[in-house]
């Protein structure tokens, strides 16, 4: 049995577009996506460019936490 620590973990990736737009007026909603990554290979947070049906476009999605 594994001890400890779990090496690949569920992240959730939120669109930084989406995040700006809510702020200043209302939006129609946030993209969120859920993902894996393996936590020795990618200690910091990760990034990627993913479409966003709210924006109509490509916009890179940061991880938040849970």
């Amino acid at each position: 049995m594994v001890k400890g620590k779990y090496v690949r973990v569920k992240v959730i990736l939120e669109c930084t577009g989406c995040v700006r737009k809510s702020r200043n007026k209302g939006s129609r909603g946030v993209s969120r996506y859920i993902t894996q990554k393996n936590r020795h290979n990618t200690p910091s947070r990760l990034e990627l460019r993913k479409f966003c049906p709210y924006c109509y476009q490509y916009t890179i999605n940061g991880e938040i936490k849970k």
